[in-house]
Parts: structure tokens; C-alpha cells; sequence
């Protein structure tokens, strides 16, 4: 229904920017959220979140797909903040279940010839207590999870493992050591889908329509009362709370607001109105299907 009253043309291939090479994360998020709606697409590597939004503002790539959030590790800050000034919409998003495992280059090794592990922070924080059974392990950083799986396949060394994922084994030709290493079990991270154009949703799909709200005032805590407020007096339900500070002035916050209604709907358009009233800045990120059902 939502295809339709958008008018996706799936005959055309679509460009996709996303973050790291083939077997990242961001790749699965991107060829599963394809799957739903076009039948090839081109994929648009990105190393950096900030790239990953030039590509879709400079008319490069058609859509965006980026991490926003996991069940463990939390909010992801950065793109929270690249949303603050992009000219992008939220059109979409999805749930996608992060399996870590440790990745090794020959089956011929055990955990403890490893000398130094590689992956991108966030699976370092979503697999904190597993890690630190092994304190000896030297940790390195790298920009994507990708990056590292293809890093240690060129090292060919047993003293070498990358915390990574299944796919991305059997693109780089590693091996699987062991599986399932998140400190907890239900670790999906969640991903949003952007486009310069904003889409329509029926009122017959459930929605979610996301803010970003800042007062030109330093009250933060008046702030966070009245929106709250508003969004109680209206029956609205808040799925995400999120409050990061405005790098132009550090002193001030950006609320960030996710919402499950319909910005059609009257309720939602009586509380955007209550909150321009009262002085604040607000931004419509977008309204968007909520699909936790796109998930892998």
C-alpha cells in the first residue's frame, strides 16, 4: 500500500550509501531493506557517517541507510548529531539482529593464540563482557566492521581475530571461532532509511513521525516538562527520547522525538502547533512506516 502511494518505480536501481565495504552490518541492513522494495540496486561504500549523508545531499546516491541505535550499546551519538543539520528525510527503517562472532583466518587457532582483535567500536561495546575474559587481547579500532574482516584475511596470521559476523566470514574466507557474543541475547540494532524527499503514509499503516525540538532558552528541564506535557494531553505515545547538545552552542540540547502516530493525523498537527507556540525551534525529520517486521 505504502509502495503505491509513493509511487516506487522498482524498475529503475536505486544507489545506496551506506557505511563500509561488502559484509558490514550497514551492507546487511541494505540488502535486506532491498529485498522489500527494488530488485537490484547500486551500492554506494561510504567509510564515514558524514559521507553517507553527502552522498544522498549532492545527488550521488538516492537513499541512505544508517545504524541509529542498538539494544546494548545504546544511542549512536554521531548521526544523531549529522541529523541535526542535514536536509534529509526519515522515510523508512528497520530492525536487523547483530550476531558477533570472533572471526580468525584458519580453523587451526584457539582463543588463546590470539594476540590482537579488530572491528569497529560499537561491536567492542555491544560484546563488553565477553572481551574482557580476555584482558591480554590487544583491541584495535577500525572504521567498519568490514574493514576489519578484510584486514585480518590480508595479515593471514593466527594471532590475529576481528570481531564481526557470519556473512562477512564467508566474503573474506574466515572462520567462524565462536558465535553469539553480545552481552545480550536480542541484540538488534535498529536502522533508518533517508531520502531528500519526504514520503506520504496512509492513515491505515501504523506510523512514526520523528522531531527534532530546541528552545531558544537554556531550560532544558522546562523544555523536556512541556513537550512531555504536550504529547500526554494529546494521547501521544513516545517510542524514543533522545537529548544531544547543539555543537554551535554546547550549552543548548536537541531533543530528539520519535512518536507512533501519523503527522496527518490531528492530534500529532494540534501538538506540532502547541510547540511552535511556545517558542521552540522544531524540525520534522520525517514520517515514516513503522516496519519492525523488516528485520533478518
Amino acid at each position: 500500500m505504502n509502495n503505491k502511494l509513493n509511487c516506487y518505480n522498482t524498475n529503475s536501481i536505486p544507489r545506496i550509501s551506506f557505511l563500509g565495504p561488502k559484509g558490514s552490518y550497514s551492507y546487511l541492513a541494505v540488502y535486506t531493506y532491498a529485498s522489500y522494495f527494488f530488485k537490484n540496486i547500486i551500492e554506494c561504500s561510504c567509510l564515514k557517517f558524514s559521507e553517507i549523508f553527502k552522498k544522498v545531499e549532492n545527488n550521488l546516491a538516492d537513499y541512505a541507510i544508517l545504524p541509529i541505535e542498538n539494544i546494548n550499546s545504546g544511542s549512536i551519538n554521531d548521526v544523531y548529531d549529522l541529523l541535526q543539520k542535514t536536509n534529509l528525510f526519515i522515510i523508512n527503517e528497520l530492525n536487523i539482529c547483530i550476531n558477533h562472532c570472533i572471526l580468525v583466518n584458519t580453523s587451526n587457532v584457539n582463543l588463546d593464540m590470539i594476540e590482537t582483535i579488530y572491528s569497529h567500536p560499537q561491536p567492542f561495546q555491544q560484546c563488553s563482557k565477553f572481551i574482557q575474559q580476555y584482558p591480554n587481547w590487544k583491541i584495535k579500532y577500525t572504521d567498519s566492521t568490514a574493514s576489519a574482516m578484510k584486514k585480518i584475511a590480508i595479515l593471514d596470521s593466527p594471532k590475529v581475530a576481528v570481531l564481526g559476523n557470519e556473512i562477512g566470514a564467508s566474503i573474506y574466507k574466515l572462520k567462524v571461532l565462536k558465535r553469539n557474543l553480545a552481552n545480550y541475547k536480542n541484540n538488534y540494532t535498529r536502522f533508518i532509511v533517508l531520502a531528500k524527499k519526504p514520503v506520504h503514509v496512509s492513515k491505515k499503516i501504523p506510523a512514526k513521525t520523528t522531531l527534532i525540538i530546541s528552545s531558544k532558552h537554556r531550560q532544558q528541564l522546562n523544555m523536556l516538562i512541556d513537550v512531555l506535557l504536550i504529547l500526554h494531553k494529546h494521547n501521544l505515545i513516545i517510542s524514543k527520547l533522545e537529548s544531544r547538545p547543539i555543537k554551535e552552542n554546547p550549552w543548548k540540547n536537541a531533543l530528539y522525538v520519535d512518536i507512533k502516530n501519523n503527522v496527518k493525523n490531528k492530534k500529532m498537527q494540534d501538538a506540532i502547533h502547541k510547540f511552535k507556540n511556545l517558542t521552540y525551534s522544531l524540525k520534522i525529520l520525517g514520517c515514516y512506516p513503522i516496519n519492525d517486521s523488516i528485520s533478518n
